[in-house]
């Protein structure tokens, strides 16, 4: 059985698309471990009780959440993950990301499933991906396994900047990877 790391960080206006995709890949008979910020496993928003995720994401994987830097570290040694999909990822992970920063359970499961030369699958969720975080995701495009759920503008009226990833394209997105393959195109309209 392949085992999918799912991390999510705290975008928390798309926690229900990712959740959905979550158990969409539960759903076609992978092993789903999930892995949370510190912030996503403890905020409560308008969108939800961080109880009340955590409790569903719980209740779908029939897995433990990996919710702490400790918790995150062996996941590289012990080459625990196959793929590892992180949804939704913010523009905050992904400047930690780009400059190798590892002091969240994200940003830690990532540098320790990178070290086995394994996939990651970003799904990208940012008002200012068009601004201070293109930088970050032209230098994480240009890196060794790491691929994107295509993306678009979610509200170039309102928010020009911003960009969302098409969560249902995780399921396509996590089997390319898995053979190398980077899904296309990345942007969408």
């Amino acid at each position: 059985m392949t085992n999918v790391g799912f991390a999510m960080c705290g975008s928390f206006c798309t926690f229900k698309k990712a959740v959905e995709q979550l158990k969409v890949l539960k759903d076609e008979e992978y092993n789903v471990i999930p892995i949370m910020s510190e912030t996503a496993y403890i905020t409560d928003t308008r969108f939800g009780t961080a109880e009340s995720f955590n409790r569903e994401i719980s209740e779908i994987t029939h897995n433990k959440i990996i919710h702490t830097i400790k918790g995150a570290e062996p996941i590289g040694p012990k080459k625990l993950l196959d793929i590892l999909v992180v949804s939704p990822c913010t523009g905050n992970t992904l400047a930690k990301l780009a400059n190798g920063i590892t002091d969240t359970p994200v940003t830690l499961a990532v540098k320790a499933h990178l070290r086995n030369q394994r996939p990651v699958v970003i799904a990208v969720s940012t008002n200012d991906a068009l601004g201070t975080s293109a930088k970050n995701i032209g230098t994480l495009l240009n890196a060794k396994h790491i691929f994107f759920v295509p993306m678009r503008q979610d509200d170039y009226i309102n928010k020009p900047n911003s960009i969302v990833a098409d969560f249902k394209k995780i399921p396509e997105t996590v089997k390319l990877a898995l053979d190398g393959k980077q899904i296309q195109p990345i942007i969408t309209a």
